[in-house]
């Protein structure tokens, strides 16, 4: 297991955000009519994301990955409350294709591409570019073109949407395919919509605490890239609706950005993007070039010694204590710590780490509902491991004496490219954080490992008070 795919989702969600009161001169937007429920969007979204995961190469690097989350999320708590869907799951991730285009599927799901970072200036535009998007999704803007449509019945037509929203030859190479035929587009936005997406981003930038200049100066670096030749790929879906940079400089003058969100990691991130090698075109894709080994081929052989019957106590952190088998070593990471065999920790591709023994234990923010925030977790984790089956419903537990949750998966290691079975535990920290508690070994050993992770989580002595 990968702590690099598990503990990415987690710690984005751990992310807060004090809104303030905007300007009151700011434009009121109201949402278009929509015959679709909420469910429908994520549904839609959900089923149009697996298409998307399935026909492009995401670029799978840890240091990106964490970045774009870490803004994406800061925006998505910047959404104005009349525009917050709870049912919504918006996730982040980045496509390994040199055109520069970024969409954001109903429900939450987005995806940037690695060329529209690399066109960027400064994270402000990047940041413009994902309000912009994320805009649509609160505003449910695929589904209300939808609506508009004679037969309105859209929801089975993955492929339709994902060609799409990705337009250029790979795009209509995945609508041909998906055998529909001729029919509804419903992610390309009409102008109303754009501007409706322009002044929604450039209020949540400024809520977020970015400049919403930042993103009319992104649109203008768009444009230019286009060199006349028809535009990028993006302004195929999202046409100009029309004195865009003017529109957006006279929003900006009404609201007041609240802090300063910049983390300071753009140039970073950046040139590590333009020190790898040069992303695939859309053509070199359809060609089947530019695509990552799959997760879970990794072919490693691994043997390790089985649980000791011996336990020794550790402190990872001053509030927890925890007994784990004495032959067991402390690996401590950004995702948590992980208490694993030798020979059984290594360092994946993203410069994190993988464990194909062991348990980690770490913490994320809660909403003070643990069934649903233990669920968004494996959402997360679904989201970023696309062998990743629940085998069980979660079912109450004891974790460190308190009440808990716990569920049982089924994975493919990426180390060993081999079966593996994950137990996954939460139970509630008083601040309405949760602790979770990860046990991972292989299927074909996990006789061996049950007992383990049982006692280990039974262990916690948690003094949070």
């Amino acid at each position: 297991m990968s702590t690099r795919r598990y503990g990415r989702v987690i710690l984005a969600t751990a992310i807060t955000l004090a809104v303030g009161a905007q300007s009151i001169a700011q434009t009121k937007i109201t949402p278009p009519p929509n015959r679709y429920s909420l469910a429908d969007d994520v549904k839609l979204g959900r089923e149009a994301s697996a298409e998307v995961r399935k026909e492009l190469p995401l670029l799978n690097d840890e240091r990106t990955e964490d970045y774009v989350e870490n803004v994406g999320q800061r925006l998505v708590a910047a959404i104005p409350a009349e525009f917050q869907h709870d049912e919504f799951r918006y996730s982040f991730d980045v496509i390994n294709q040199k055109e520069i285009n970024a969409f954001a599927l109903p429900g939450g799901p987005m995806y940037l591409h690695r060329g529209m970072i690399q066109a960027a200036k400064t994270e402000g535009e990047v940041a413009g570019v994902m309000a912009h998007e994320i805009s649509h999704v609160a505003l449910r803007h695929g589904t209300a073109n939808a609506t508009k449509a004679q037969k309105p019945a859209i929801l089975g037509t993955i492929g339709q949407v994902v060609g799409a929203i990705i337009g250029g030859g790979l795009g209509q190479a995945i609508y041909t395919g998906s055998e529909i035929g001729a029919g509804l587009t419903i992610m390309k936005y009409g102008r109303e919509y754009e501007r409706q997406a322009d002044l929604l981003g450039a209020q949540i930038l400024a809520r977020a605490g970015y400049n919403p200049v930042e993103m009319a100066n992104m649109f203008k670096t768009i444009e230019k890239e286009g060199g006349g030749g028809g535009g990028p790929e993006w302004m195929s879906s999202h046409p100009n609706p029309g004195n865009r940079y003017n529109a957006i400089m006279t929003e900006a003058k009404s609201l007041r950005i609240q802090g300063n969100a910049d983390t300071g990691r753009f140039p970073t991130v950046q040139a590590r993007l333009n020190g790898m090698s040069p992303a695939p075109t859309a053509e070199q894709i359809a060609r089947g070039q530019g695509r990552t080994a799959p997760v879970g081929t990794g072919g490693r052989t691994v043997r390790v010694d089985p649980p000791s019957s011996s336990y020794r106590t550790d402190q990872p952190a001053d509030f927890l204590r925890v007994s784990v088998p004495s032959n067991w070593d402390n690996v401590s990471d950004r995702s948590g710590v992980t208490y694993a065999p030798e020979g059984a920790v290594f360092q994946s591709e993203g410069g994190g780490t993988a464990f194909t023994h062991g348990v980690q234990i770490g913490v994320t923010q809660g909403s003070g509902n643990l069934q649903r925030d233990t669920q968004q977790i494996l959402n997360g984790f679904a989201r970023s491991n696309p062998n990743l089956r629940q085998q069980s419903n979660l079912q109450r537990d004891k974790v460190g004496g308190r009440n808990g949750l716990t569920t049982t998966l089924s994975n493919v290691s990426e180390v060993t490219g081999q079966s593996e079975r994950v137990q996954f535990s939460t139970t509630q920290l008083r601040n309405g954080s949760v602790l979770y508690v990860i046990g991972v070994a292989p299927q074909n050993e996990a006789g061996a490992y049950d007992n383990a992770f049982r006692r280990v989580r039974q262990s916690l002595q948690i003094a949070d008070r």
